[in-house]
């Protein structure tokens, strides 16, 4: 299958690179020449037979919205576009009727695999209408993890971003759990070492994970994450899950904590913070403060 891919940057160029592997035709196009197959839009446009497919891997907001406006005036009835950044449902929605407007589909896709999606699969939470989602499906087929599982088709327009937001709340939360744990093993005299205790949790534990191995590998780096600060950003959706769960009533102490404590990060060097930062560098390859 032929795709037109905007944006290869950490996550987008390793995709282009597994969805070549898996024999799919891809054009790529990024504002960065050395990384780009062609010299803009529209020549990506024209490389592709119709009905063409672009997604799209840019920051989500403003840049988003610019190349989907761009998109709409390039594209035809019959081609369908895919925002596979961390764009907000609802602005999946907005989008979806703008194009809608011009017979072009439109696809919300959720990802989650960071800089390790090229080797092991990305987890795909993909919304919109049936019948775009499954013309697409030889492409999600390609991105997911091999098995059965990490792709759903989650429902309409919307929802892969929605779920994909939930994701990461949930995240934030997982993620905040080992850091507190690992402070107090830190502060304590009789554990004398901490980073084998957290490697010893890896087999046979209730708690073990990909995040808990990833934070063996940043303590094996770094035995005390002494070379971080405590200081870690939030990329948007723990704010968004946090506003969701207010709109509709539902309490998430755990996850709205998680968010307060990237907040607290900022306001003094948190030894916490040091283990979320380093977690985050592990999985996502996001930048740390030295």
């Amino acid at each position: 299958m032929q795709i037109g891919l905007v944006g290869l940057g950490k996550m987008g160029g390793s995709m282009r690179e597994r969805l070549r592997n898996a024999g799919h035709t891809v054009i790529g196009y990024d504002t960065n020449p050395a990384l780009s197959d062609v010299p803009g839009l529209v020549d990506l446009v024209e490389g592709l037979d119709r009905p063409r497919a672009v997604w799209v891997m840019v920051p989500a907001g403003g840049a988003t919205q610019h190349v989907i406006d761009q998109l709409a005036t390039l594209l035809k009835p019959g081609d369908i576009v895919v925002d596979g950044g961390n764009s907000r449902w609802t602005d999946d929605e907005r989008h979806a009727k703008e194009l809608h407007a011009r017979g072009i589909g439109f696809v919300d896709a959720g990802v989650s695999g960071g800089v390790w999606g090229l080797r092991n699969g990305y987890a795909l939470m993909v919304g919109g209408d049936d019948e775009h989602v499954e013309s697409l499906k030889p492409i999600f087929e390609a991105l997911k993890p091999d098995g059965p599982y990490g792709y759903v088709h989650a429902g309409k327009v919307g929802a892969g971003h929605f779920s994909k937001m939930v994701h990461n709340g949930i995240e934030y939360a997982m993620m905040q759990a080992y850091a507190e744990g690992w402070e107090l093993l830190e502060k304590v005299d009789s554990v004398e070492n901490v980073r084998e205790v957290f490697r010893s949790w890896q087999q046979g534990t209730v708690i073990r994970s990909w995040l808990l191995d990833l934070a063996v590998n940043a303590l094996d780096d770094d035995h005390h994450l002494e070379k971080l600060r405590g200081w870690a950003d939030d990329s948007g959706e723990g704010r968004w899950t946090v506003e969701a769960a207010v709109d509709n009533a539902v309490p998430l102490p755990a996850i709205t904590a998680a968010l307060y404590a990237r907040f607290a990060s900022r306001q003094e060097d948190s030894p916490q913070m040091r283990m979320v930062a380093a977690l985050r560098n592990q999985f996502g390859g996001h930048a740390v403060k030295k």
